[in-house]
């Protein structure tokens, strides 16, 4: 990628966050005559903008996901506090992703620890512009992600949670579960000496070959189920954050990535194959 493609990047990713702040900010309570859904996105930008500075001075990756998780705790946080009548869908929310955020983020970092580098900025890292290109985009990343949840907080509209709410909340918590509960199975067969070089079948494994990201998804979804009640005109845009998480971790840097360096590593294996074989990509069933 050259810099005129990073700097196309760039403006995207700008003017996409631009256009969704616009959506989310009508009927956002405001600061002044500020909408505190616009704060909410200036500061995604810029907590990424600012870790930038000394990570490319140094080359390195080591606090991108990190960051990426201070940027959800703290644009949650700032929601929270600049936001009227805070209900109880806002506070629930708020925590939610709050808690989400924080295990992630520590998962991801420690794992960064563990391996020393990431392979995926060993070509970023050294040009500045592709590698601001990439702090942009976690800054987009976050905005749109939390788009829902930042609906909810931010609106003036409130509502009691009620069965909608309710069914909003067990979806979350369904995906939470399976995103925490694969995730530790995974790290805890990395653990193990005898499976270096591996590929990991057993658990929840057994059932999808990628049950962390299906319960990423599901969780996004039930904090989209919990938004829809104070939606309303523009906000309804709002309802991109599942979507964006669902093309994201199936189209663009989730599975495929994943599928294609499994492809690399084991696809002569006649077990991965019957592996692959039997055991759907995404949504779990139970092993046959």
């Amino acid at each position: 990628m050259d810099n005129k493609q990073s700097l196309i990047g760039i403006v995207a990713a700008i003017v996409i966050g631009g256009l969704v702040t616009l959506a989310g900010s009508s009927g956002s309570a405001t600061v002044g005559s500020v909408a505190v859904f616009a704060v909410c996105a200036l500061l995604a930008y810029g907590i990424n903008w600012v870790v930038f500075i000394p990570s490319n001075q140094l080359k390195t990756e080591h606090y991108f996901d990190l960051t990426g998780s201070i940027t959800y705790v703290s644009v949650v946080v700032v929601a929270l506090l600049l936001s009227d009548d805070l209900d109880a869908r806002a506070l629930i929310v708020g925590a939610m992703v709050t808690v989400w955020a924080a295990r992630l983020g520590s998962f991801l970092f420690r794992r960064v620890r563990r391996d020393g580098r990431d392979g995926r900025f060993d070509e970023i890292k050294v040009n500045p512009l592709r590698f601001f290109m990439t702090w942009t985009l976690q800054g987009l990343w976050v905005l749109l992600t939390l788009a829902a949840a930042l609906a909810i907080i931010t609106s003036i509209e409130r509502e009691d949670i009620g069965l909608v709410g309710a069914v909003g909340i067990a979806i979350w918590l369904a995906g939470f579960a399976i995103e925490v509960v694969s995730d530790r199975q995974k790290s805890a067969f990395k653990k193990n000496p005898d499976n270096k070089g591996r590929f990991i079948t057993t658990g929840l494994w057994a059932w999808s070959r990628h049950p962390n990201y299906f319960g990423e998804i599901v969780l996004w979804i039930g904090v989209a189920v919990m938004a829809v009640p104070v939606l309303s005109g523009w906000r309804w845009v709002m309802l991109i954050s599942p979507i964006f998480v669902i093309v994201l971790l199936t189209r663009v840097s989730g599975v495929p990535m994943l599928e294609r360096r499994g492809e690399e590593r084991w696809g002569d294996d006649e077990a991965y194959r019957r592996y692959v074989d039997s055991t759907p990509v995404l949504v779990p069933r139970p092993p046959r």
